[in-house]
């Protein structure tokens, strides 16, 4: 085994890479770019070296420098984690020539699946179901459109290239091809340098189920059961679980015979994922294989009970795998998301900034945290947004859903926006639970999985308490500080000689302002909100729980709170609130109206498409910012002149920054 290993990643797989080195005895280094000087994989770490400026092309996509460092400090081997330069053959073979051990596959594994069409002609002579489409070279309309047809529509246009969603096309008829294909192949070459397309049978409303496997030097090879990664936005996955409630016994066990099948046919060591979509029918065919540790590994872990790192270190160090595939369990059901800084009701812009409050649950034996970031971190413009994955896992899938909707329910996040209430909801939305979503439901159905704009009442009047109770404890520490603690009139609680007086709250939640009134105090009140009246009894706040009776209705509600917000949960819904008082100076910068175009989110300006005296029409781009591995176009909000242009190519501006001003 090894001594000392490098991880060539960041955040939360940087750090769980370490927990394990670190149970294992291994020592381990980080590396980091000038972001990441104070990020937590490099607390962690046993040591740390800096790779260069923030962006992944200055820092962590620079592999002569981690090799650099990774022989300066004396390391054996190197991680390289998800992402990055995980599935770079190019970078496994650098590593290799320097005398160290590369955790993962072998290059020539790498570069078999480098080509989607490649790929899938291998999986086919190696006898994996693939389905009907075209791989072929000849790349002309006409050969194009002649096996479109043969392959019949609905059809996928894919770049033969890449991944991520980028360069595929659903088409429906022959009358679209053409445009489509020149669609298609035009956003290949602008993000995979190469035009070439392939050809497939489009499933209509296909699951997503991938197969973990693993082999080593020795020729073995496993599977460690599947998870299935249905639901997904923009072919992003959501939500991972394992086992997988579609599969009955037989097709798991088929499955995990051809993804063994897929992996021996590339003489495949170390951990990789084999991906099936499957269709209506229960037909499943290969997509590709991921050829690197997946983000969604640990559902796999917590239904086997294995540590996939500890299985990646002993297959790189040369030991034979720790099971044979007789020997591999499956407990339970276990569940993954992903809380993200970014916000979906602005068509999920990734968000950054300060982690002023993260309130996670605790770890335990059901419940699962990884993450790379603690309260204080800041959420960089460079990176994946991803502050923490929220990992469950229970009895079957009922409870295991039932654990996860909890866990959701503890925690709360301030600074950037983050997407937990769609969490929440899609933990309980019907399609979820009976467990029958596809991978186009959510595109399809998203309004389904925002807010309506409606306030519940209940939680209102519960977040109002909650500040009612706490402005009256407030009083009384103030009160205390003044020398007459016992004077009714230093406590500032609504108390007054005869009628109580009303006092006036008023929250922002996501951008119209509430108005209630109150009188009353110690837990008791009346409260007046939309023109009705409420009473509130018996209101007690200890340790995060409200417990409360509204109209002689006995409610708990858990409240957490910060300088500036105040979140309420009653275990089926959430409502967060801001005091008005947080909004008045902000909103006073973007009085002027819609002269001053601002940048949503923080980011690069990557392309500036208009110049001072231009005449623009509304919804013309002007600007395009690149930030945490997206594009956004600044558009004009109306028909005006270009007055004044505030930003260039190259500049790194914050969100709110005035980027340009029109005038009519």
């Amino acid at each position: 085994m090894f001594d000392k290993i490098l991880i060539a990643n960041r955040g939360e797989i940087a750090c769980r890479v370490i927990r394990t080195c670190r149970r294992l005895g291994i020592r381990t280094v980080a590396v980091y770019s000038s972001a990441d000087a104070d990020a937590q994989h490099v607390r962690l770490a046993d040591e740390a070296h800096p790779l260069g400026g923030p962006t992944p092309a200055e820092s962590y996509l620079r592999g002569d420098a981690i090799i650099e460092a990774a022989k300066k400090s004396g390391a054996q081997a190197i991680h390289p984690g998800y992402g990055f330069l995980s599935e770079n053959a190019d970078f496994a073979d650098a590593v290799e020539a320097a005398g160290l051990a590369f955790i993962g596959p072998k290059a020539a594994s790498m570069r078999k699946m480098g080509s989607k069409a490649g790929a899938k002609e291998l999986m086919a002579a190696a006898g994996v179901p693939v389905a009907p489409g075209y791989t072929g070279e000849d790349q002309a309309l006409a050969t194009l459109a002649r096996e479109a047809a043969k392959i019949g529509f609905p059809l996928m246009l894919k770049a033969a290239h890449g991944g991520g969603g980028k360069g595929m096309r659903i088409v429906r008829g022959l009358d679209d091809f053409a445009s489509q294909l020149e669609s298609c192949k035009r956003e290949a070459a602008n993000a995979f340098g190469r035009d070439r397309v392939l050809l497939e049978r489009y499933v209509e409303s296909p699951r997503h189920v991938e197969i973990q496997v693993f082999g080593d030097a020795h020729g073995n090879v496993v599977h460690l059961n599947e998870r299935e990664c249905s639901a997904q936005r923009r072919y992003q996955k959501v939500l991972e679980e394992s086992p997988s409630p579609l599969l009955a016994r037989e097709q798991r066990a088929a499955m995990g015979e051809a993804a063994v099948l897929a992996a021996r046919a590339l003489d495949y060591v170390n951990a990789g994922t084999v991906e099936f979509i499957v269709d209506a029918a229960g037909d499943f065919y290969f997509m590709e294989i991921n050829t690197r540790l997946q983000v969604e590994h640990p559902v796999t872990e917590l239904t086997t009970g294995l540590d996939l790192v500890e299985w990646q270190l002993r297959v790189a160090a040369g030991e034979p795998l720790p099971l044979r595939q007789e020997q591999i369990a499956q407990r339970g059901h276990a569940i993954e998301v992903r809380l993200y800084a970014e916000d979906p009701d602005a068509g999920f812009l990734p968000a950054s900034g300060k982690l002023e409050a993260l309130d996670l649950p605790p770890p335990s034996e059901n419940v699962r945290i990884d993450s790379g970031v603690v309260e204080g971190d800041t959420v960089t413009i460079f990176y994946d947004p991803m502050i923490a994955k929220l990992i469950v896992h229970d009895e079957d899938r009922p409870r295991a859903l039932a654990r996860l909707r909890d866990a959701l329910a503890g925690c709360a996040i301030a600074g950037p926006k983050t997407n937990i209430g769609f969490l929440e909801r899609l933990a309980r939305h019907p399609a979820v639970v009976e467990g029958r979503i596809d991978t186009g439901y959510l595109d399809r159905h998203l309004a389904e999985f925002l807010p309506d704009g409606r306030i519940a009442t209940r939680l209102l009047l519960a977040a109002a308490t909650a500040q009612l109770l706490a402005q009256e404890a407030q009083a009384r520490e103030r009160a205390r500080a003044s020398g007459d603690p016992a004077s009714p009139w230093a406590i500032a609680d609504g108390w007054r000689p005869g009628e109580p007086a009303w006092r006036r709250l008023a929250f922002l939640p996501a951008g119209s302002e509430l108005e209630l009134a109150a009188r009353g105090h110690a837990g008791d009140y009346r409260i007046e909100y939309a023109g009705r009246g409420y009473r509130v009894d018996g209101a007690r706040l200890a340790d995060g729980a409200l417990g409360l009776r509204i109209d002689d209705g006995g409610y708990r509600v858990r409240v957490l709170r910060g300088a500036d917000w105040i979140d309420v949960h009653d275990g089926d819904g959430r409502l967060r609130l801001e005091p008005v008082a947080a909004y008045r100076h902000a909103d006073a910068e973007g009085a002027a109206g819609d002269a001053r175009i601002a940048a949503p989110m923080p980011g690069r300006v990557a392309v500036v498409k208009a110049r001072p005296g231009d005449d623009v029409m509304a919804g013309q781009d002007l600007l395009i910012i690149e930030a945490m591995k997206m594009e956004l176009a600044i558009k004009s909000p109306r028909d005006g002149t270009v007055a004044e242009l505030r930003a260039a190519v190259g500049d790194f501006v914050e969100a709110d920054a005035v980027l340009a001003v029109l005038e009519p």
